[in-house]
């Protein structure tokens, strides 16, 4: 039988005949990867139709119904893990397609070792591993305590051989580590390949909508930090998680890209021992457990991550240039951002950074893309540059615009609340929402900011 070769973009599934360089549908550079298949005009029609039906989920009969007919809710699980079910949006859903992605070594694998010893105590779970041997896994389960009967381990990359298994084992939950490694027999493309990952990852989603199991995915990081394989993969799945961190760092962010059980905005907190993952049920606070005192260049701000309000610490320093164009390095932080912060402050304060070099942090390894963060982070700026401290018991919040002025935040109650309860007795907030506020704890200070001018006299002056 005649095998064809073609290239194919793994960003949007574009084919050429021969490699392209930038693809001409999505405008993605170095996406075309080469693949080699059997040429549909020739294989026999038995076989053409059982390809095709691989992307095809198996159809069930069912009937129209209206919206005001009662149908049946989700049915949960709790996985034993409070941060992983928040990001859920209330715990694993059966039926549905899970896919953690994250960068290697972050401990994908041993929190899915973990879910898999609170779910086994009241369902049947059975782990897949196409990466690693069984000695390994077993010696990976023994460190994190895991010894429960009822998970069952299968080393395997062939998808098919795969669900024979699940259709004798009958799981409640399938976890397939990694979807990478999978593949089809009668595809002609090598595993890995975009067709591969596309015709797995579809025969592992018709047994979690006809049967019922819960499935998830591992998926692997390409040097983008995307999700390896074709842009399909994330569409094809209910959730789509991104498990991040630094190696430098414990702690580990498990954030939701895309959700249909839930909301995207939580996030989920970990932090890595020689025991495996362990929840941080207060963030906040540890996030804040090395702060220093009385130092300039450091200020709190309070973001809203989902549901929950989280209190993140601000480093700024500001260092006299050696270099004929300033340094500018941001960590956790919009560089643009910073940038446009900058500007603000050089045009309506003259404060001139053009001669020195600036370095700006979120501590934790968190990454801020909320605008309240703006006031703090001027704040901040401004504390290193004149270097006076501000004070360790004060909070800034507010989005600052190019005209320097302080606009309104959302939910501001609930942030002064969060503040509150970790003993900052000064808290600044944009004036409008001072207006508005209603809820004003005791013992609290509120201070009120128009313009990044009301920000200056918060700072404590250096001892001369």
């Amino acid at each position: 039988m005649k095998a064809k070769t073609v290239y194919v973009c793994t960003n949007c599934d574009n084919q050429s005949s021969s490699w392209l360089g930038r693809c001409p549908s999505c405008g993605a550079w170095n996406t075309f990867t080469e693949e080699t298949y059997e040429n549909e005009q020739t294989a026999p029609e038995d076989k053409k139709s059982a390809r095709r039906s691989l992307l095809v989920r198996a159809s069930t009969d069912s009937e129209p119904q209206q919206f005001s007919d009662d149908v049946a809710d989700y049915l949960r699980s709790d996985t034993g893990m409070n941060e992983f079910d928040r990001v859920l949006g209330g715990g694993l859903v059966e039926g549905s397609v899970v896919l953690i992605s994250g960068e290697p070594g972050i401990g994908k694998s041993t929190l899915l070792l973990q879910i898999c010893d609170a779910l086994a105590e009241s369902k049947k779970v059975m782990y897949v591993s196409g990466e690693e041997s069984a000695a390994q896994i077993s010696m990976r389960a023994k460190r994190l305590g895991i010894s429960n009967k009822n998970i069952w381990l299968l080393t395997e990359t062939d998808a098919d051989k795969v669900l024979k298994h699940a259709e004798k084992l009958q799981p409640d939950v399938l976890i397939v580590d990694s979807i990478q490694t999978m593949y089809h027999t009668e595809s002609a493309t090598i595993p890995g390949s975009v067709t591969q990952i596309k015709e797995s990852a579809a025969m592992f989603i018709n047994k979690a909508k006809n049967d019922g199991t819960a499935v998830l995915f591992v998926g692997h990081v390409n040097k983008e930090g995307g999700i390896a394989g074709p842009k399909i993969l994330e569409h094809m799945v209910d959730t789509v998680l991104y498990f991040e961190g630094e190696n430098h760092h414990n702690f580990r962010l498990i954030r939701a890209i895309k959700n249909r059980f839930g909301s995207t905005n939580e996030i989920g907190v970990f932090e890595m021992t020689d025991k495996g993952l362990r929840e941080v049920a207060n963030p906040s606070e540890m996030l804040l457990a090395d702060r220093p005192q009385n130092v300039s260049g450091n200020c709190a701000v309070c973001l809203i991550e989902g549901s929950r309000p989280l209190i993140a610490e601000l480093q700024a320093l500001t260092v006299e240039t050696s270099f004929p164009s300033p340094r500018r390095m941001s960590t956790g932080l919009d560089y643009n951002r910073l940038a446009l912060i900058l500007a603000v402050l050089d045009k309506r304060l003259g404060l001139h950074f053009s001669g020195v070099d600036v370095y700006m942090n979120v501590i934790g390894g968190l990454k801020i893309t909320e605008t309240s963060s703006d006031a703090g982070m001027a704040l901040a700026l401004v504390s290193s540059v004149r270097n006076m401290p501000v004070p360790d018991d004060l909070m800034c919040i507010g989005e600052i615009g190019l005209s320097g002025e302080v606009r309104a935040v959302s939910r501001i109650e609930q942030r002064i609340r969060e503040g509150a309860r970790l003993g900052f007795c000064r808290i600044a907030i944009p004036y409008r929402n001072y207006q508005k506020l209603t809820d004003k704890p005791d013992g609290i200070e509120i201070i009120p900011l128009k313009t990044i001018f009301d920000m200056l006299p918060l700072m404590i002056k250096p001892n001369k």
